[in-house]
């Protein structure tokens, strides 16, 4: 199976208890392929501008199952960039900056050798551009999309027509509720369900995930690191889902199972992203230590 992802690629400015940083790499496609590139091999999307740091670009490429084809640098324009600062508890954080740059423009265009791709994941980015990018993929077989509270709130006719198209949907649990106007994460869940998708993870922060599928349901905690180790939360949604996608890629088939096991595998791939700031902590990751920390986490959540 051929994992694809496309969304954005951005330089990000960071604020956290834990110190700063200034124009590193972020977007939600670069978490994503980064994390995912430990499980299987990616193919990424997405548009940068003439400005994209070379450096930022020699870190992607250091990943050894990412590939970059899709990659297109516009010359004239601006890479997309965003600001945040996140408060005391790490939980809530506040956008000092958003700069769309060539998010404004065109979506890009799906290479010829990428055409072929049976898994995708579209990251978070308006719904109709998400919509756009399926007709480039004929070969589509598994289709999950992300999605925030901007587009439930300002798109949703646009939202809810791509959810008749897609397999999966990724949300957080207040965006589930804004999208459904149930308090309870399976509740909202299952009448997510009803707009199309197969299945539906509610992510919950520091509160784990839950499953809601139309062959039943699941829950994980999340893994439980230690305050002192939690630098940067940045990407950390996004570290899950590659995580999730690249073990249900490696897998070669996406039933309730394959899926509750990828919502493992996605938990601990994104508790190292958490450690650093920006893709640093991927960047120095194993996929040895990935297993060890597998290995952990099952022996703290095992019943019986």
């Amino acid at each position: 199976m051929s994992l694809l992802v496309t969304g954005t690629v951005g330089i990000d400015t960071v604020h956290t208890p834990a110190g700063s940083v200034e124009r590193v790499p972020g977007g939600s496609c670069a978490y994503f392929a980064a994390a995912a590139s430990f499980h299987a091999p990616v193919r990424l999307v997405a548009a940068v501008g003439g400005d994209w740091p070379g450096e930022h670009r020699r870190l992607l490429e250091g990943f050894a199952n990412l590939s970059m084809e899709g990659l297109e640098v516009r010359p004239a324009g601006t890479t997309f960039a965003w600001g945040g600062r996140y408060l005391d508890d790490m939980n809530r954080r506040e956008t000092l900056f958003t700069e769309l740059g060539v998010l404004a423009e065109d979506p890009p265009t799906v290479p010829a050798a990428y055409r072929d791709s049976d898994i995708i994941f579209l990251a978070n980015t308006h719904p109709t551009e998400q919509a756009a990018m399926l007709g480039q993929l004929p070969a589509r077989r598994l289709v999950v999309a992300d999605t925030m509270d901007l587009w439930i709130r300002t798109t949703r006719p646009e939202l809810e027509a791509l959810l008749a198209r897609v397999d999966g949907l990724m949300l957080n649990d207040s965006e589930a509720r804004q999208l459904t106007d149930m308090g309870n994460a399976i509740s909202a869940g299952r009448k997510i369900l009803q707009l199309g998708p197969s299945f539906v993870v509610v992510k919950k922060g520091e509160h784990g995930c839950i499953l809601v599928h139309r062959d039943g349901v699941a829950a994980l905690p999340a893994y439980p690191a230690e305050a002192e180790h939690v630098v940067d939360p940045t990407g950390a949604g996004d570290s899950f889902a590659g995580g999730f996608m690249g073990h249900i890629a490696s897998a070669g088939q996406a039933d309730f199972r394959t899926i509750q096991a990828a919502l493992a595998w996605g938990t601990v791939t994104a508790s190292f992203t958490i450690e650093a700031f920006s893709l640093d902590r991927l960047a120095r990751l194993t996929r040895r230590e990935i297993d060890e920390r597998m290995k952990a986490f099952q022996a703290a959540v095992r019943v019986g």
